[in-house]
């Protein structure tokens, strides 16, 4: 518990954390660029990031571009946002929220690209609407992204893998779907940069494969 209060408190001396203790948590939607980035460069968001290890590799690979990632934990976001930091990325920021309240946050069309990397299954039944690749997500995602923005998962999950394809397939709004279930060994490799997160290294450790996928509306 003194750990994690410890991490709360840097989180709320970080200028690149918005979260509900900041002046600028309810007005930053619509604003990104012009009030924190201090740019017009596209915003690639990551959505439930936990650590940020991919918000943070993204922004090292592309300075021309800004990274948002998003989790409700300030525990896990203290780790990428001090990473961030420690790295001089002035272009990584960290929005503390619930994915289900994302709207709040972002006006229409101001996301270029939407990355969800090894987000929870949610393998109960009852559970199927609150996985981020369910229908009131991919509505979400359609608002947020300007035309032609990708969204793109990367998961060993195969149930959540299967789960999407299907719901992708089913709907009539979807173009270039790309997917593969061994992105390692597929020409879709290059789009994920290689960049391996705490988890994928762990599920990988255990014989599962990764899976990767990637589309626009």
């Amino acid at each position: 518990m003194k750990r994690k209060q410890e991490r709360f408190r840097i989180i709320e001396g970080l200028d690149n954390v918005i979260e509900p203790t900041k002046a600028n948590y309810n007005s930053i939607k619509g604003n990104w660029r012009e009030s924190h980035f201090k740019n017009n460069n596209p915003i690639t968001i990551e959505l439930a990031c936990g650590r940020g290890e991919y918000s943070v590799a993204l922004g090292k690979l592309f300075p021309e571009r800004n990274f948002i990632g998003v989790d409700m934990k300030g525990e896990r976001i203290w780790k990428g946002s001090t990473l961030a930091v420690e790295q001089g990325l002035s272009n990584v920021a960290f929005l503390r929220t619930q994915i289900l309240l994302i709207e709040n946050f972002f006006a229409l069309g101001e996301v270029d690209e939407i990355w969800l990397t090894f987000p929870d299954p949610r393998p109960r039944k009852r559970d199927i609407k609150r996985r981020l690749t369910s229908p009131r997500f991919l509505e979400m995602y359609q608002r947020l992204l300007k035309p032609g923005g990708y969204v793109r998962l990367k998961t060993d999950n195969t149930l959540l893998y299967t789960y999407t394809l299907e719901e992708l397939q089913q709907r009539t709004d979807i173009l270039d779907l790309q997917y593969t279930d061994r992105v390692y060994e597929s020409p879709l490799r290059p789009e994920c940069f290689d960049i391996k997160t705490r988890f994928e290294e762990m599920f990988a450790a255990k014989g599962e494969t990764i899976k990767y996928l990637r589309f626009h509306f």
